[in-house]
C-alpha cells in the first residue's frame, strides 16, 4: 500500500570542490534538511511550516526551493492530489553547503515515496533542480546531485545529465569549517567574470582530470598537485575574511588542497587521516584570530546520500 505521509533527509554538501565548478560536488553527512510531504486534497503545491536554523523563508511554494521542486514534480507528473510540505532547516542559509539543494532533494525525496509509481533518480535530480535554481539564478546540480546520491559526484550534463560518482581514496578526510557569516549565492555568482583566459582555462582543466584520476588511481600527490582552483576562487575570495591566512594554514598542516565550498562562506580541506585533526585546528585558529566563530567537523566522504526516514 502506498504511504500517504513521508519524511526524508538530504544531506548538506560541498559544490564544485575547488576545480569542477558547477559540475562537482561531495556530501556532508553532519548536517541536512528533513521534509515531510503528504498527499493533500488541495490542488497544487502547499508549505504548511517551517522550522529549524532558518524559519524565514518564503512559505509560497514558487518561491521556496523545495516548493518549487514539489511543483516541477507535481505538474511534470500530472498528479491527481495535492502535496503538502513541512521543511525541517538543519543547514544555515548562505553558508555554502547547499541548503537550498538539500531542502529540494528531501523534498522530491519525501514525495517520491507517496507516489503510488516512484520516480527514477535521474528525474528526481532534474525536479530538484527547478527548486535550486530559485536561489542560485541558475540550473546547476553541484550540490543537488551529490546531496541526492551520496559521496563525490561528477554530473555532465543540464538538459540531459549524466551523473557518475567518483571514488576518493579511503585515506581522505573532508574538513568543513562555516564561519558565522551569511553569503548569498546569488551575490557570490553576480561577481563572477563572463569569460576566462585560455591560459586559465588549460590549466583548470588540467586540474579536474588530474583530480578524478588522482581519486580514480588512489593518487594523493596528483590529487594535491591538481588541488588549486585558478578561475573562481581567485575572484570570491574577497569575500570571506581572512581566507588567505585560513587556507595557508590548512597547507602547512598538511592538507591535500584547500578552497571554498560552493559559494561560500564556508571553506573545506582534503587531508588523510592522520593529519586531519591539525587541518581542523588550524583552519579554526585561523578564522578566531579574525575574530570569527566556527562551527566545523571532520568526516570520511561516503554517504548514503538522500533517504527516506520515515513513511
Amino acid at each position: 500500500m502506498t504511504a500517504r505521509r513521508a519524511t526524508a533527509f538530504a544531506p548538506a554538501s560541498v559544490g564544485n570542490v575547488a576545480i569542477g565548478f558547477d559540475i562537482l560536488g561531495f556530501s556532508v553527512e553532519a548536517l541536512g534538511d528533513r521534509v515531510t510531504v503528504c498527499r493533500s486534497a488541495t490542488p497544487g503545491v502547499t508549505i504548511r511550516a517551517i522550522t529549524g536554523v532558518a524559519e524565514n523563508l518564503p512559505l509560497e511554494a514558487a518561491g521556496n526551493t523545495a516548493g518549487r521542486a514539489l511543483i516541477a514534480m507535481h505538474e511534470a507528473l500530472a498528479l491527481p492530489f495535492g502535496l503538502e510540505a513541512s521543511i525541517d532547516k538543519g543547514i544555515p542559509l548562505g553558508s555554502g553547503l547547499g541548503g537550498s539543494a538539500a531542502s529540494a532533494v528531501a523534498a522530491v525525496v519525501a514525495a517520491n515515496a507517496v507516489l503510488d509509481t516512484p520516480c527514477t533518480p535521474l528525474e528526481l535530480l532534474k525536479f530538484a533542480m527547478q527548486g535550486e535554481a530559485v536561489a542560485s539564478g541558475s540550473l546547476h546540480v553541484d550540490n543537488i546531485a551529490p546531496s541526492l546520491f551520496g559521496g563525490l559526484v561528477l554530473t555532465v550534463g543540464i538538459d540531459h545529465p549524466r551523473v557518475k560518482q567518483i571514488p576518493v581514496p579511503p585515506d581522505v578526510r573532508a574538513v568543513i569549517v562555516h564561519p558565522h557569516m551569511f553569503l548569498g549565492t546569488r551575490e557570490a555568482r553576480a561577481i563572477l567574470a563572463r569569460s576566462v583566459a585560455l591560459a586559465d582555462f588549460v590549466w583548470q582543466t588540467a586540474n579536474l582530470a588530474g583530480f578524478i584520476s588522482g581519486c580514480y588511481t588512489n593518487d594523493l600527490d596528483l590529487i594535491r598537485a591538481s588541488f588549486e582552483d585558478v578561475v573562481i576562487e581567485p575572484q570570491r575570495h574577497a569575500l570571506i575574511p581572512g581566507f588567505k591566512d585560513v587556507r595557508a594554514a590548512a597547507m602547512a598542516a598538511g592538507a591535500l588542497g584547500c578552497s571554498i565550498s560552493g559559494a561560500g562562506p564556508t571553506m573545506f580541506a582534503w587531508s588523510v587521516a592522520g593529519s586531519a585533526l591539525a587541518v581542523e585546528e588550524a583552519m579554526v585558529a585561523a578564522f578566531a584570530s579574525r575574530g570569527v566563530a566556527t562551527d566545523h567537523w571532520t568526516l570520511g566522504i561516503a554517504s548514503r546520500g538522500a533517504r527516506v526516514e520515515d513513511a
